[in-house]
């Protein structure tokens, strides 16, 4: 999704409907969501049962072949699992701050520094702002059972000294990897420059860029984890809230009394509600460092796009989300027929979304790479629907949210239930309709929501319309 946004926001930009952490006027509630764009309809007579007992029995099992370097496996997972879980594994990228399983993690708190590089040198031409320092951190995180884990992020910091009262604000830009592979991250991007991997979707809107200018430290966290968990909203809320945890471990005396603001838009949206959600139990400490999290594009309720990304045009994205949420939920993987596991073997397993976007022309149902039909609606599946849509977990920290009116793949619907839930708990929240569809939305929404975390920032209180 992130490199077909780049047009359509160069637009809204250049029309001078983004002005950054500035103003921003209210955006008009668009018309009611439409109907989800139709699946292929199933073809009369045909069993999709037998059809995957066909699959399995022309297709062998591929060979599990455990990695040279292996990553530690999700806890209470099975011998076979675990063995598939390490086949499934990103490939090493040759760099040991994102490959390497450090020892005795579990030994360390969440949010402890493992290492630290300084990548002023290569992240400075990719940011094409004035910075004064550009560093990599890697921390210990929690992956999704509650097992240590680790995580990367990078920390901007701007050149121009902060002159306001307080410390200099931190923006914590989530951005929407997308992605399988751990060179399509950002961290690995601004630690190595310019590759095949980068995603020039990364710097529009230009969040990084516009809060660096304001005089903000900005934090881009790799929030997929080592293991490039992507649509896993516990592991991407861990990361989120230990890369702060790490920034205000590694320099106390420049960020420990800084607030900051998350912003996140699709799959950067995801990272921020798991964050927020987790915040009280995970980070109690954070409740009063994070003063705001802006998020639009919401996907909230998995079983929601279950039907509206299926066998459609977003099926390429919705089978490799389901494949990263199954890295960090091996139970999920056990359902695969063997189709599904040569392709999670494959190098399919470590691309960004720029080649598995464009596979959605195929149109492709999820019950051809399952062992049962109409695995969508199966036991498992409820499970996780029910444990990632992260239910009655109340933002301790005000929200922003905005979604396109004319959304199908991924329904307003999701967000604004989304808002009425927060409300009802008791949550400071603000709802935008914004006009358009998931593209255009992304850049026509942008404007108002940088201004509300940009007030966050200054210390303006939250407005709520709950």
């Amino acid at each position: 999704m992130r490199t077909w946004r780049v047009l359509l926001i160069v637009i809204a930009l250049v029309c001078g409907s983004a002005t950054g952490f500035a103003d921003a006027g209210p955006i008009p509630a668009g018309p009611p969501n439409p109907p989800a764009l139709p699946a292929i309809p199933a073809l009369p007579g045909i069993d999709i049962g037998a059809v995957q007992r066909w699959i399995d029995a022309v297709v062998p099992a591929p060979p599990i072949v455990s990695p040279a370097d292996p990553i530690a496996a999700s806890p209470g997972a099975s011998a076979d699992l675990a063995r598939l879980q390490q086949a499934v594994m990103p490939s090493a990228v040759g760099d040991p701050i994102f490959d390497q399983w450090p020892p005795d993690l579990a030994a360390e708190v969440p949010g402890a520094i493992i290492a630290v590089r300084d990548v002023t040198a290569t992240a400075a031409p990719v940011l094409v702002v004035p910075v004064r320092q550009v560093l990599l951190l890697k921390f210990r995180t929690t992956d999704a059972y509650g097992g240590a884990s680790f995580a990367t992020a990078t920390l901007v910091i701007p050149a121009a000294n902060w002159v306001s009262p307080g410390e200099r604000p931190v923006v914590v830009n989530n951005l929407a990897i997308d992605a399988l592979g751990r060179a399509c991250t950002p961290g690995y991007t601004l630690a190595h420059g310019f590759n095949a991997h980068t995603n020039l979707g990364d710097d529009l809107p230009p969040t990084t860029q516009l809060a660096v200018l304001r005089g903000y430290a900005v934090l881009i966290p790799d929030h997929e984890g080592p293991r490039m968990a992507y649509a896993e909203p516990y592991v991407a809320g861990h990361a989120v809230l230990d890369s702060i945890r790490a920034v205000r471990n590694l320099r106390p005396e420049e960020f420990g009394a800084s607030r900051f603001a998350m912003h996140g838009y699709s799959g950067g949206a995801i990272a921020t509600r798991g964050a927020v959600a987790l915040i009280g139990s995970y980070a109690p400490e954070l409740t009063t460092v994070i003063v705001g999290a802006a998020l639009g594009g919401v996907p909230v309720d998995y079983r929601m796009l279950a039907s509206s990304m299926n066998a459609n045009l977003a099926s390429g994205i919705f089978l490799a989300a389901t494949f990263g949420v199954a890295r960090e939920r091996p139970e999920i993987l056990g359902m695969m027929n063997n189709l599904a596991r040569w392709a999670a073997i494959s190098p399919l397993k470590d691309t960004c979304d720029s080649v598995f976007a464009p596979i959605g022309v195929l149109m492709l149902p999820a019950d051809l790479a399952a062992k049962v039909p109409d695995a969508l609606h199966s036991p498992l599946a409820d499970r996780i629907y029910a444990v990632t849509v992260m239910s009655g977990m109340r933002s301790p920290v005000p929200l922003y949210v905005y979604q396109g009116a004319q959304e199908f793949w991924i329904p307003a619907r999701g967000a604004r239930d989304y808002y009425a839930q927060q409300c009802a708990l008791g949550a400071r929240a603000v709802y935008r309709n914004v006009l358009g569809e998931h593209l255009i939305a992304d850049a026509l929404g942008y404007p108002e929501a940088a201004a509300w975390v940009d007030q966050r920032l200054q210390g303006i209180p939250a407005p709520d319309e709950c």
